[in-house]
């Protein structure tokens, strides 16, 4: 499996990787220092692994807590939450996507969707420059919206089923949790910055002056 360091990078790809090489040059040229903040996938991957013990342990606690006992699941549930699941992956792509658009220059014309085929990961990114606020808020959307309002819903109306199904979309915004905990560790006192999402991997590039 190649990683996401030599993986052939699609056209699309390529293309966005251009634009945004001749955005850095020209940046540089009127004084701007560029710091990358990119995760590996796999690192983000292990890191979903690490949180899911304490996770599952806590949500299925807190599930018996409130309700007494796990109750019932639905008929055929591992292929309803096999449909649910997957469903929800390209919705997660999705609800980064509408987020940042509220915010880029050119709205849906600066987002863009793909598929790393070597990893099994689909991704969304952004073309505009944003605030920092505006870059987290659209980072964290999808944990929020498909993560935890379903986990605590779940547990509040006692269905096992959305609980489960919230507490793994939690995890599988691992990736979005840890490129956001990198940006809030990132400090600098440059009065000026822009911060723009990396075009072809997880993650995002500084600039500051």
């Amino acid at each position: 499996m190649k990683t996401e360091e030599n993986r052939t990078l699609t056209a699309a790809e390529q293309r966005r990787l251009a634009r945004f090489e001749a955005l850095k040059a020209k940046l540089a040229s009127q004084g701007w220092r560029a710091a990358e903040l990119t995760i590996s996938i796999v690192k983000a991957n292990v890191f979903a692994v690490l949180l899911a013990i304490p996770l599952m342990g806590l949500g299925f606690w807190l599930f018996f807590v409130r309700n007494g006992g796990m109750g019932s699941m639905p008929d055929h549930f591992a292929l309803l939450f096999l449909v649910v699941f997957i469903a929800l992956i390209f919705v997660h792509e999705g609800l980064h996507g509408v987020t940042w658009a509220l915010f880029a220059e050119n709205g849906f014309k600066d987002i863009e969707f793909g598929f790393m085929k070597e990893l099994l990961t689909p991704y969304c990114t952004c073309a505009a420059p944003l605030k920092k606020g505006q870059y987290i808020l659209g980072a964290l959307m999808p944990l929020i919206v498909l993560g935890v309002i379903p986990t605590v819903l779940g547990i509040l109306c006692g269905s096992l089923f959305w609980t489960i199904i919230g507490l793994v979309m939690v995890l599988s915004a691992g990736g979005d949790i840890l490129i956001v905990l990198k940006l809030l560790a990132w400090k600098s006192e440059a009065a000026e910055k822009r911060f723009l999402d990396h075009p072809t991997q997880a993650g995002l590039v500084v600039f500051e002056r």
